[in-house]
């Protein structure tokens, strides 16, 4: 592997590691902990992508496009979109796990449109979270929350999709579509 590959996939472990490093002469505690820190960082995200980078490939390869883009797809709906919102809802994990799932979603056919909602459930709707919140803060605050963020994942999911030309939406999908 030349040189430039291996700089060009190790660059965020190693600009992390510059980053750190300087605090290891500076205030050594600050930088043992630093390091420490990036290393238990590295460790916790090397634990989580190989199972579902294994999951994912299986749902590539098992589920056909065909059972996919009608139910998510530009022609799904409401149903797309519900169905979007339940999967991002449902999630497990944390939020960077949602792009490598949307790459699926979209070389299976769902829509771009179908893509923001889901990242936006992924991201702010999670169940355990709203429980979490009912139980700490109160039913009104965590339900509240819940719903002016719903409306905010399909307000911004529908503007993206209105902003977005067809050219810029076909370039989209084209660079994630099987060769």
């Amino acid at each position: 592997m030349k040189r430039r590959q291996i700089l060009k996939r190790w660059r965020l472990p190693l600009v992390s590691l510059l980053i750190v490093l300087p605090f290891a002469f500076w205030k050594p505690e600050f930088g043992k902990k630093a390091l420490f820190l990036l290393g238990e960082n590295i460790l916790v995200v090397l634990g989580i992508l190989p199972p579902v980078f294994i999951l994912l490939g299986l749902f590539d390869v098992w589920i056909p496009r065909e059972r996919v883009a009608p139910h998510m797809g530009e022609d799904s709906g409401v149903k797309g979109t519900v169905l979007s919102v339940v999967l991002g809802a449902c999630s497990a994990g944390p939020l960077y796990i949602a792009f490598p799932v949307a790459e699926v979603m979209i070389r299976k056919g769902t829509s771009l449109r179908n893509i923001f909602v889901f990242i936006g459930a992924w991201s702010t709707m999670r169940i355990p979270m709203i429980l979490f919140e009912i139980q700490n803060l109160g039913a009104v605050f965590g339900l509240t929350r819940y719903f002016v963020s719903l409306v905010g994942i399909l307000l911004m999911a529908l503007l993206m999709d209105r902003v977005l030309n067809t050219a810029e939406k076909t370039e989209i999908i084209a660079r994630f579509q099987e060769e």
